[in-house]
């Protein structure tokens, strides 16, 4: 292809190309890896691939004719490009992008797709000969790289796309993409790397996670390049306002008392994504909005990952074709399918995070110069903040971070077994090939020495079992894997992403719905009503893996709590909701959201205080249950149950007591048995536990304070069982063969206990406590948390009932021994007093008469337990 002809393309259809896109064009040119990073629908795609038709299709024919037969010399160049996604979804609608300008620019290259949806007619047609570009995903490279002619076929690779970086980054399935660069770019010094992202605030880092380093004795080549798309792209970030505000809010209402104003928004647009958090939100939306609109049935659909593919196809293929009107959904229309026709997103409840809330505007105006749109509907009353902190941190340009695991040893014994298939291996060759990728650089000799015995022999306490003899070396050194059927296990399981087992469900006529969590199923039984699919479902009986249904009459549904509906509030957007709170308390509410929310923010300080960059707010509470301590340090609710644990761990050891604790992102709860003086002790539990660092190390330092404070045994225990099947202990499935979630717990607690009792070295092991930190308890930001809480004034509140603050936490309590109806009705009637008594206290502008009267559960909400009479609560504030 000519140089231009990539203008020239686009020129023939009305487009200019942008200044970074010539960058990306010139940077291939030079031979650069890199980064680009610009907003969504900006024209990525098209920066790096036509940079690599322009770059690359005059050269594979020469390479190819060079390295083939000569009378193959005039076939499609082999392997050229492989474009790596991380979703199958985004799979196809990148092929159909990237085969666009192939008959006009690369006439004789050919394409294809190699995911899990894969047909085998075409799977074999690869196996003899693959496509010139093929687009895959992480899981699928590896099976690739498992072949016995990997190199032969995957040698003369000379470029690799990895679309959305920022998806795979932070996990191991971007591990395994750096494990396979490595090895490419090892058969090809030469081979370029370019990542693609629209959300990522460390880039430099990001960059430098995705290029391998080069081999030794390499050519030198210039250094990576980090290109950022600079486009005036409008992004509107709009909220929609309740008519009157909650002032004791709680999550799990789903915001349906907006459902006029939703439908209002849909029909006022010719297309719309209504995004939620959670399969069961998304579920029951759907069936609002039909049952608020019966005339939109066949003009909106659902669309979340546990549908059938067939169902899933037809929505994505609506909201190309602009047929449908409206589609509830959840992440699985999150990444860069491109839906042009949609103009707005609608997005239910909080993102929980900037990036993620950046991703799904993205969704609408997708293309160049369009505007992106998204509405937010918050659930609860504190949402609104949220809203207003995830403005301000847009408008500051402020993106969460996101950091490669560092040498997870379950990836490395996989790509090890995935290797020996794939050809084999020489121990210290490949030791530097996998230290070559960002995330093993600094691999000890020890841990590689493990791992080698581990695939060898399973380690110390396995060496007697034959199955865990995967790889030997041959007589030439070469290590190989000789069991065709373990090789065949191997292939069956290869992939870092772990989920529950899936059950299918059924129409008891034939007809399938989708797959649903195994753990969800387990708590129903015959003649239970649930919803899914947006439809009213009654369950028949369950046989096999298969969860057979047949449609309900009208009636109730139980609310399906699938997994992942637990996104914690991230760091960027948690201080960005303090900033706001401190603008709050100085009178300050700049936004509509903060106005709106005033009411609130306002009744919260006159009976508390609201909490700020410079100070913890703490309340005390004594009702029936016992003495509740409530604290807000903002940081998400992964830190919060690892703080909750540390410090109701501290206090037991100054006095013996029993906590119960409730977390969300905003606080904690520490409800005791016995009488704690929390003014006393809070500063000193807070500054001892800030003594300890993250460097001292598992024996004395913060991490053993916090393993020892929760059941981090048995944590650790459900965090192996992923460990355990992505190094190979335990298998997914065996081929023809479906293992239930309990198995595999089962399976994986037993080898958990056999290395603790025999092997109590096992690195997998200290993998599992290392990641329950991590992953679990978010253990860096929990170490970063305390520090900034010694440095904040602490002002402890006694109470006389529940701050609108508080009250979400004693709902997290409620709801995990109460029927969704039965907490329905008690907390009416909860809110009822309380908002009687904020009346009495806003009404008058005075401040609460802490000693006169104490809130009793029982008085104000009649069926609750009851309670004895309290002491009278200790008054005023406390600070240090």
């Amino acid at each position: 292809m000519s140089e231009g002809a990539a203008k020239r393309w686009m020129a023939a259809r009305g487009w200019q190309p942008f200044a970074f896109q010539q960058q990306v064009w010139q940077a291939m040119a030079e031979g650069r890896s890199g980064l680009l990073h610009a907003t969504t629908g900006a024209g990525k795609t098209y920066a790096v691939w036509l940079g690599a038709l322009e770059h690359f299709s005059a050269l594979a024919p020469v390479d190819i004719a060079q390295a083939a037969p000569k009378k193959e010399a005039i076939k499609a160049p082999s392997l050229t490009v492989l474009w790596i996604t991380p979703m199958r979804a985004l799979a196809a609608d990148s092929l159909r992008a990237l085969q666009e300008p192939l008959p006009d620019l690369a006439p004789h290259w050919t394409s294809g797709l190699r995911t899990g949806d894969t047909a085998s007619g075409e799977r074999a047609a690869q196996d003899r000969r693959l496509p010139t570009v093929l687009v895959t995903t992480p899981e699928s490279m590896s099976l690739l790289l498992a072949r016995a002619d990997a190199h032969e076929h995957l040698a003369h690779v000379q470029l690799v796309v990895v679309d959305e970086w920022h998806e795979l980054v932070g996990n191991k399935r971007g591990v395994q993409v750096q494990l396979a660069l490595a090895r490419l770019s090892g058969w090809n010094p030469r081979l370029l790397v370019w990542g693609m992202s629209a959300t990522l605030g460390n880039l430099p880092e990001a960059l430098a996670t995705l290029v391998p380093t080069l081999p030794p004795r390499a050519p030198r080549r210039a250094k990576p390049l980090l290109v950022q798309g600079r486009i005036d792209k409008a992004l509107q970030v709009q909220v929609l306002l309740p008519a009157r505000v909650e002032r004791f809010a709680w999550a799990g209402h789903m915001g349906l008392s907006l459902l006029p104003q939703v439908v209002q928004s849909i029909e006022a647009s010719a297309s719309t994504l209504v995004f939620t958090n959670t399969r069961s939100q998304a579920e029951r939306w759907y069936q609002a909005l039909l049952e608020a609109r019966p005339d939109w049935a066949g003009a909106i659909a659902l669309h979340h990952g546990s549908l059938s593919g067939e169902v899933r196809g037809w929505v994505e293929a609506g909201l190309k074709a602009g047929t449908l009107k409206a589609v509830v959904c959840t992440s699985s229309l999150d990444l860069g399918v491109d839906f042009l026709p949609v103009e707005q997103v609608l997005q239910i409840g909080s993102a929980k995070g900037v990036a993620r809330l950046v991703q799904r505007a993205g969704r609408s105006g997708h293309a160049p110069g369009r505007t992106s749109s998204i509405t937010l509907v918050p659930t609860h009353s504190l949402e609104l903040v949220e809203a207003a902190a995830a403005r301000q941190a847009l408008a500051e340009g402020r993106i969460e971070d996101r950091h490669t695991p560092r040498a997870p040893l379950d990836v490395l014994v996989q790509h090890l077994v995935t290797i020996a298939l794939g050809g084999g291996f020489v121990p210290d060759a490949l030791l530097a090939e996998v230290r070559r990728a960002p995330a093993y650089a600094t691999l000890a000799d020890n841990d590689w020495q493990w791992a080698l015995q581990f695939v060898r022999q399973g380690g110390a306490s396995l060496a007697n079992y034959p199955d865990f003899h995967r790889v030997v070396p041959d007589e030439d050194g070469v290590w190989r894997m000789p069991d065709a059927r373990l090789a065949r296990r191997h292939r069956s399981n290869i992939g870092t992403i772990v989920s529950d087992a899936s059950m299918q469900v059924q129409f008891v006529s034939g007809g399938k719905l989708g797959s649903v969590e195994e753990s969800f199923i387990a708590r129903l039984k015959p003649g239970d009503v649930f919803m899914f699919a947006g439809r009213l479902l009654e369950l028949v009986r369950t046989q096999q893996m298969t969860a057979y249904v047949r449609t309900a009459p009208k009636g109730s549904a139980a609310l399906p709590r699938w997994n992942g509906g637990r996104m914690p509030l991230s760091n960027t957007l948690a201080d960005a909701m303090l900033r706001q709170l401190e603008q709050a308390e100085r009178g300050v509410f700049a936004s509509p959201e903060m106005r709106c929310a005033q009411p609130l923010l306002a009744l919260q300080d006159a009976w508390s205080a609201l909490p700020t960059p410079s100070r913890l707010v703490a309340e005390v509470l004594h009702t029936r249950e016992g003495w509740h301590l409530y604290l807000y340090p903002l940081a998400g609710r992964l830190v919060h149950l690892g703080l909750a644990g540390l410090l109701a761990w501290r206090a037991s050891q100054q006095v013996p007591n029993t906590f119960s604790i409730a977390v969300n992102d905003y606080g904690l709860e520490l409800l005791s048995a016995k009488p704690v003086d929390w003014p006393a002790l809070l500063p000193h539990l807070i500054g001892a536990a800030t003594h300890s660092t993250l460097g001292e190390g598992m024996e004395g330092g913060l991490e053993a304070e916090v393993l020892a404070s929760l059941n981090a045994t048995e944590m650790a225990r459900r965090r192996f069982r992923e460990i355990a099947r992505i190094a190979g202990l335990i298998f997914q499935s065996h081929p023809g063969e479906q293992r239930s979630s309990r198995q595999l717990q089962a399976s994986s607690s037993l080898y958990y206990d056999v290395f603790a009792q025999y092997d109590p070295d096992n690195l997998l092991l200290a993998q599992a406590r290392a990641e329950l930190l991590v992953q679990e308890l978010d253990m860096d930001r929990l170490a970063q948390t305390l520090q900034r809480m010694k440095g904040q004034q602490l002002s402890v509140h006694t109470l006389e009932r529940p701050t609108p603050f508080a009250l979400p936490l004693m709902v997290e309590r409620f709801r995990e021994r109460l029927s969704t109806e039965s907490l329905g009705d008690r907390l009416e009637r909860m809110v009822q007093a309380l908002e009687m008594a904020a009346d009495n206290t806003m009404g008058t502008h005075l401040a609460p008469t802490r000693d006169t009267t104490h809130w009793d559960l029982h008085r104000d909400a009649p069926d609750l337990p009851a309670r004895a009479r309290p002491k009278r609560p200790r008054r005023g504030r406390h600070g240090f």
